[in-house]
């Protein structure tokens, strides 16, 4: 075995400026906008979905669940498949997967077929996660990528926003089974550009095979027990996450799958460092530019994840609004966030400020929104806009720069696994504000309750308590505090993330080399990316 060439990690770059690069980063935006469209769109089908399949409670939450949990376990696997046998043809194969399987849904007769086709659905989700950044990566050259990471940042942030909008009215002019079948157009659209448009690269060659001949020389083993241990890690910390909230944070589903998650992780970890050709090399973690921002990149995701579950009880239990009522009016962030981006105003002040200020301004941003709701908009939707805003160019502002930091301490020729590494954290990030914040939110609520309430774990089953208005008030009134502490908590977070990723991506900077490697063909590449 052979270390790396150094020069391998630096000149797997776009040779030039292809004429189609817009045109090819607009066909994949398109298609991740429907992967991140079926995180939520589902959610206000549930009254519909039970009627039609006679589907129970339990029935309601795999059929939401089982797209997210598959599709966050298989992200670092994915990215690894894309390095290895093509990112064209993997984001060829995640389409084609997508759309069969929206196909599948959309006729499905029973909840198990459903929950299969969702299943399957995240399968070619996690395909199109990783590949989508990567081909970024891959067509973009320094100057522009910044840019283009924004626009695809963007993305994301409509499609949370935009999930239960386009939901609800599919459902008020069809049947369920539409939420999928607008995936099917997308789908085919997307593959025939795909196939037309995007050049295939990969680590063992393609598209530059001049640059790769010292990454695979005779080719490597697949790193298989690592995938298994991955997804097998990924999978039980987020069902713990999902099943939190449901059952209780202390129960024995979440803690055992809790348990069995961490330590399929920690078993990764120690496997990744002794195999010769891992999945995901760990000595990246020495890697102080991609520890600041990994860091920063769990925080931003902890502060939207939260603040998004804190928001949907905000406007709907304290304010009064319906569920399409409440998703028009968190718009303002994800319309913020997408104005900044794709005008171009976030890349060109990332030149100015540099990666550690645009994650201190944007984080900065972000806790700012965040305390302006909690201290704001506790009784009216117009304090609450003020801080979706800045919400908004927090978020425009760090998690491009966060996605870029991540890429760019990765090597190029890793480029899926570090897309892979930019899901894991999101979905892991996300998943973390829902559970920390949700905590903070409960506690401070039981602590609050009149005693007539005392005991009662949920707003629900407080007001069920009350036998008059002033009870039901003060039940209320408890449940709004709960939210406006948990959401100064989360701003408080955010903010000493911020801080916390800057200050190591500034050391990083200053120091312009970071600790040695062990002389291994994947330390070498996480040492010619930290000298980059």
């Amino acid at each position: 075995m052979s270390p790396v060439a150094s020069d391998a990690t630096t000149t797997l770059r776009p040779p030039g400026r292809t004429a189609t690069r817009w045109l090819i980063l607009a066909v994949i935006c398109l298609a991740q906008l429907a992967v991140i469209l079926d995180n939520t769109v589902l959610n206000v089908a549930i009254p519909s979905l039970t009627e039609d399949l006679g589907a129970t409670t339990a029935d309601v939450q795999w059929m939401i669940n089982a797209y997210s949990l598959v599709q966050s376990g298989l992200l670092l696997t994915a990215g690894n498949a894309a390095d290895r046998y093509g990112r064209k043809r993997m984001l060829a194969i995640g389409l084609v997967l997508f759309g069969v399987a929206s196909l599948g849904a959309a006729l499905a007769q029973s909840p198990g077929q459903l929950i299969a086709a969702r299943a399957g659905m995240g399968v070619g989700g996690a395909l199109l996660m990783t590949t989508t950044l990567a081909v970024v990566m891959q067509i973009f050259d320094d100057e522009e990528r910044p840019k283009a990471i924004g626009i695809w940042s963007s993305v994301n942030s409509l499609g949370f926003a935009a999930g239960p909008l386009i939901g609800g009215s599919l459902l008020d002019h069809f049947w369920w089974g539409s939420l999928f079948l607008v995936n099917l157009p997308v789908a085919v659209v997307a593959l025939l550009a795909v196939v037309a448009l995007v050049p295939e690269s990969s680590s063992r060659g393609g598209e530059l095979p001049q640059a790769l001949n010292g990454v695979r020389a005779g080719g490597t083993p697949m790193d298989l027990l690592g995938a298994l241990l991955s997804m097998i890690g990924m999978a039980g910390v987020v069902f713990a996450i999902i099943s939190g909230p449901v059952t209780g944070w202390l129960s024995g589903r979440v803690l055992i799958s809790a348990a069995i998650g961490l330590a399929g992780l920690a078993v990764f970890a120690l496997w990744e460092l002794r195999v010769p050709y891992p999945m995901l090399d760990m000595h990246f973690f020495r890697n102080r530019r991609f520890i600041g921002a990994v860091s920063g990149g769990i925080l931003v995701a902890f502060g939207m994840g939260g603040s998004m579950f804190l928001l949907t009880q905000h406007l709907q239990l304290v304010l009064g609004y319906g569920p399409l009522d409440a998703g028009l009016r968190m718009a303002p962030l994800a319309v913020t966030v997408i104005l900044i981006n794709f005008t171009g105003l976030s890349a060109r002040l990332l030149p100015r400020l540099g990666t550690p200020g645009m994650i201190v301004s944007g984080m900065s941003l972000l806790a700012a929104g965040l305390a302006a709701i909690s201290l704001l908009g506790g009784d009216s939707y117009g304090g609450m806009l003020t801080g979706l805003i800045v919400m908004g160019a927090g978020v425009a502002l760090a998690m491009p720069t966060m996605a870029n930091a991540i890429m760019s301490a990765i090597p190029p020729a890793k480029a899926g696994v570090g897309a892979g590494v930019n899901g894991t954290l999101m979905e892991f990030g996300q998943g973390l504000g829902v559970a920390v914040l949700g905590a903070v939110l409960n506690s401070r609520f039981v602590a609050l309750l009149p005693l007539v309430a005392a005991g009662a774990g949920s707003l629900p089953a407080a007001l069920a308590r009350t036998r008059t208005d002033a009870e039901r008030t003060a039940v209320q009134d408890a449940f709004a505090a709960g939210i406006g502490t948990s959401q100064l908590f989360g701003a408080a977070a955010v903010f000493l993330g911020g801080l916390v990723a800057a200050v190591l991506l500034r050391r990083a900077e200053r120091t312009g080399r970071d600790p040695e490697v062990p002389a291994t063909p994947a330390g070498a590449e996480a040492a010619a990316a930290g000298a980059e």
